[in-house]
């Protein structure tokens, strides 16, 4: 169990240099801190970098700075369009956030297609994994359930690189393609909630005749007519008004009955996908990913007072849930859709604001991704939100609690 929290800084510079530097003396300056309260030197063995797009072509350079000016610490992180931090967000300007977790070298491992994840090997047992990912590696959606057996939960949490340029990731080396991350031991206290973006407009219904991403029948019946009636739009309709109708609508796609969805909102193993086509004379609709007679489907909306809500929700349960065992959050990772970032909420920076609303001001640092991962799944238009547990003060002999 963490003693220490994690630390965390963020910069926002049009020059990369002048935005690590900025970051690196405020986390010199907790560390010392922290030194200081505890009458220790606690060291932070694993780091996180974050940084938007505008700072791709630098991503090396970024890292061997890193490692120069922090040395003994392994790195971990991705692009984005849009990074986060605790109430902040920088979305579309060259930025960065980086974040340092006082964890036993014994408790993680990374991972990349360099140096795979195999569990059992120097007797680390892999529980849970933060995972970064290029959206175009192929069978993507074979590779996180593989991924995902090697741990122990078979819990994933992490996102999609989201860039305008170099879709990479770093994991102790800056690498472009495939899944890289971090693997955590059990002793490493994790809690982490999905949060959807869309509201169900119909009843769930049952894909009754699919044909790869090709949705046939639902429940019986002609899947475009299915469509119209759940917008309440007449069959005979000008094609153009029904492709116009789809065009803003999008599909929740459950293994089984999602019993949340009869209650106006969806569960965490509903993943939503666009409608991509239809055909109005054979009445089928085509959807961003393959599907499967026996699929639970509902049409649906993108809603910003409902995600709001629920990502009120799932921050209110990880509060609930960490202090019920009387531990306290050390730090916490945000992964949200790139399609939630700047003024989606009405307000920039609003997700970010309502996280440190419920959970208080802590070291949080994420990004936003072209796809969100959590369990063995990829989701869309979701945030994944996930903290890291500690010794509650005082439960050591000492406040754990250090600067903020």
């Amino acid at each position: 169990m963490l003693r220490f929290p994690f630390l965390a800084a963020h910069a926002a510079s049009p020059a990369w240099r002048s935005a690590l530097e900025r970051c690196v003396d405020v986390l010199q300056r907790e560390r010392q801190a922290v030194a200081r309260a505890a009458g220790e030197v606690v060291e932070f063995p694993l780091g996180w970098c974050y940084f938007t797009d505008h700072y791709a072509d630098a991503a090396e350079a970024i890292l061997a700075e890193l490692q120069h000016r922090l040395p003994g610490t392994s790195w971990v992180g991705t692009v984005g369009m849009g990074i986060a931090a605790s109430g902040v967000e920088y979305f579309d300007e060259p930025a960065l956030a980086l974040m340092l977790a006082p964890l036993p070298r014994s408790s993680f491992r990374l991972f990349s297609g360099r140096q795979p994840l195999h569990p059992g090997e120097g007797g680390f047992v892999p529980h849970t994994a933060l995972v970064h990912a290029d959206g175009s590696t192929p069978d993507l959606q074979e590779l996180l359930p593989e991924l995902a057996a090697r741990t122990a939960t078979g819990y994933l949490f992490g996102g999609l690189s989201s860039s305008r340029s170099r879709a990479l990731q770093i994991a102790d080396a800056v690498l472009e393609g495939g899944l890289s991350g971090v693997a955590f031991a059990e002793d490493v206290g994790v809690v982490s909630r999905v949060t959807q973006g869309c509201r169900p407009i119909g009843p769930q219904r049952r894909i009754s005749r699919a044909d790869s991403n090709l949705v046939i029948t639902l429940d019986g019946q002609p899947a475009l007519a299915c469509a119209l009636q759940d917008l309440g739009l007449a069959n005979d309709r000008p094609v153009e008004e029904m492709a116009q109708a789809l065009g803003t609508t999008l599909v929740g796609l459950s293994r089984l009955a999602d019993q949340t969805a009869v209650a106006g909102r969806f569960g965490p193993d509903t993943v939503v996908r666009h409608i991509v086509g239809m055909d109005p004379r054979s009445r089928v609709l085509a959807i961003a990913d393959a599907v499967e007679v026996g699929t639970q489907l509902a049409f649906s909306r993108r809603d910003p007072q409902a995600a709001m809500a629920d990502l009120q929700r799932i921050a209110t349960e990880i509060r609930d849930d960490v202090g019920r065992y009387g531990q306290r959050i050390a730090g916490a990772l945000y992964a949200s859709c790139v399609g939630r970032g700047g003024a989606h909420f009405g307000a920039p920076a609003a997700e970010l604001r309502a996280i440190r609303e419920v959970l208080g001001e802590l070291p949080l640092v994420g990004f936003f991704a072209g796809g969100e991962i959590a369990r063995d799944r990829l989701y869309g238009y979701t945030g994944v939100l996930t903290v890291f547990t500690m010794e509650a003060a005082g439960e050591s002999g000492r406040d754990a609690g250090g600067p903020n």
